[in-house]
């Protein structure tokens, strides 16, 4: 394979607008507006990640530059459109906001617009992430964007408009990408699978779909893990298998477990599903997914989706036959609540339990229980509840108590800082923090994020090679990244250490294969990140604050900072990024 390898999605990304799946409402508007010459000089393109916002926009300046325009498509043959393809020309300039979010390089762009293009027709500024602009960044697009010369356009695109000034909105033609469909994603999928020849399962295919969430980019991804993953067949249990995501078989016996109400059955197959490693959080939105599907086809049959789920198997259907509207109904507000707890807990499983201790009892909504259990039983429930109810309170009462306690020992020592001394670093700490920060200068957001959304399959890749080290890596967070290295936080020493000095070379290359880039490791105390972080925040905000003529960081600025300095002083205020 080896460094020439190049990711599916970056080899399969869309060079023409028909290839922009799933967004055909927008793809056919440019389409005509590139027919008439009807362009606007700034379009703001919206819509979850990996849905084709920047690829449309490489496709537009490739077609308004095209030798052969007016297109409606661009020939992708020409001068023009191979070098803005290959990023050889200029005057196409793609800037991802998420780095570059300093007022000076949009002043440059500002002072550079007037000049017209040197080698096409039209320059075309493409700002990606453009929400991740400062303040004062914004106001220099704005000005830019009031009276833009003729040989100029912006494409910015975002996956969060909502963070984005109404007067840039104003200037802008918007689009809103959809979610892809999961059939799109399929269809797509399955061109790529010809044109490589590669064989893969349909059941394999469309749980790839369904896991992708709507983005193209998702999907490609984690078709290409499955690839290097499976060995000549990508098969349904592959693609569980990387993402992480429960056999249809324990959901199936879940379910008819919930339906009879047998409390001891339900939180076995929690023990099992716990065991074969796989994430509490992810598991009830799988559940939630999974009755969703049934609902769906309770309740719109007819709809192709409906078709194809059945499709499936039979336990399917049989349990799609059993369940009843109003039951899912109840079960599915359960998940919802259940879910928002677990987010916020270091115990997930603890309220995957609760959930099927609750959800075998909902008595109510199954009349055949209810004739089942004997008076003597259902008094034992009500007897448990009240017990419950009772210790619920108690709790209430205990934090409420220890809230007011905690409240009165912080104004009584307003005036001095009520965090305790942190534990004085060892040596080997020390060396540790200091190349952290150093690392800080080179990590962003973006890298963040995107071993984020690995980390599930980092720790399943882990276990596969030592169950030792991944019990060691299960209390820690990766809370760092940059391009070649990567910083997990830990909670306790001793995992730390274990981690550092004998598992270090598992992790490292576990990270960089799914990274498809080599990645180093970087271990610290949770306490200590806390520390580094924050003095890294502080050094900037003096160097900015250095380099601002008014001498104040656009923190201070805020207006709720402000409030929060007002009430508790400068001391207690925490500013967290």
């Amino acid at each position: 394979m080896g460094m020439s390898y190049q990711a599916l999605y970056r080899v399969w990304r869309p060079t023409c607008l028909s290839d922009v799946v799933g967004q055909e409402h927008i793809t056919k508007t440019l389409k005509n507006a590139l027919l008439q010459e009807k362009l606007s000089h700034a379009y703001l393109f919206t819509g979850p990640r990996g849905t084709g916002k920047t690829s449309a926009a490489k496709i537009i300046a490739k077609a308004i530059n095209c030798q052969k325009a007016p297109v409606d498509e661009p020939c992708n043959e020409c001068e023009a459109c191979r070098g803005i393809q290959d990023g050889t020309i200029v005057d196409v300039i793609e800037i991802d906001a998420a780095s570059n979010n300093g007022v000076d390089e949009i002043r440059d762009i500002r002072d550079k617009v007037k000049f017209a293009p040197s080698a096409v027709s039209y320059k075309v500024y493409i700002i990606d992430e453009v929400h991740m602009l400062s303040t004062g960044a914004f106001n220099a697009l704005l000005k830019t964007l009031e009276e833009p010369p003729r040989h100029v356009i912006f494409i910015l695109a975002t996956t969060e408009p909502h963070k984005i000034p109404l007067t840039i909105i104003s200037r802008c033609q918007r689009f809103d990408f959809k979610r892809i469909s999961t059939q799109a994603i399929i269809n797509r999928m399955k061109e790529i699978v010809q044109a490589t020849n590669l064989v893969i399962e349909d059941d394999a295919l469309a749980m790839i779909a369904r896991a992708s969430e709507g983005g193209m980019r998702d999907a490609l991804s984690l078709l290409d893990q499955a690839i290097s993953y499976a060995d000549n067949t990508v098969t349904l249990n592959d693609v569980l298998s990387i993402t992480g995501a429960v056999s249809k078989g324990l959901l199936y016996d879940l379910a008819n477990t919930l339906k009879d109400g047998d409390v001891a059955q339900g939180l076995s197959i929690v023990d099992t599903i716990i065991q074969e490693g796989k994430d509490p959080n992810r598991f009830i939105e799988d559940l939630t997914f999974f009755y969703r599907d049934i609902l769906m086809i309770k309740a719109a049959p007819q709809l192709e989706e409906s078709k194809d789920l059945l499709l499936s198997d039979d336990r399917f259907q049989n349990i799609v036959d059993k369940l009843d509207q109003p039951w899912i109904y109840s079960i599915m507000e359960q998940l919802n609540h259940f879910q928002q707890e677990m987010k916020w807990s270091n115990h997930p499983k603890v309220f995957l339990e609760m959930f099927i201790v609750q959800a075998c009892h909902s008595l109510n909504n199954n009349p055949k229980l209810v004739n089942q259990t004997t008076e003597g039983e259902s008094e034992t429930i009500q007897t448990l509840l009240k017990r419950v109810n009772e210790l619920e309170s108690t709790i209430r009462k205990i934090s409420s108590v220890q809230g007011a306690e905690r409240d009165s020992t912080q104004q009584a020592s307003e005036t001095k800082r009520t965090r305790p001394k942190p534990i004085q670093p060892s040596g080997k700490s020390r060396a540790q923090i200091s190349k952290v920060k150093g690392m800080l200068q080179r990590a962003s957001k973006q890298q963040l994020q995107s071993l984020h959304s690995q980390w599930g399959q980092v720790m399943e890749l882990v276990k596969q090679k030592s169950v030792p080290a991944s019990a060691w890596l299960n209390d820690c967070k990766p809370v760092a990244s940059s391009d070649q290295e990567f910083v997990l936080a830990f909670k306790n020493e001793m995992h730390r250490d274990m981690i550092d000095d004998k598992f270090r070379e598992v992790v490292e290359e576990t990270v960089s294969n799914v990274m498809h880039r080599s990645m180093i490791l970087m271990a610290l105390l949770e306490t200590h990140w806390d520390e580094t972080k924050e003095s890294f925040l502080n050094d900037q905000k003096l160097a900015s604050s250095d380099g601002d003529e008014k001498g104040k960081s656009e923190v201070d600025d805020n207006p709720l900072v402000q409030e929060a300095v007002k009430l508790v002083g400068r001391d207690l205020v925490d500013l967290k990024d």
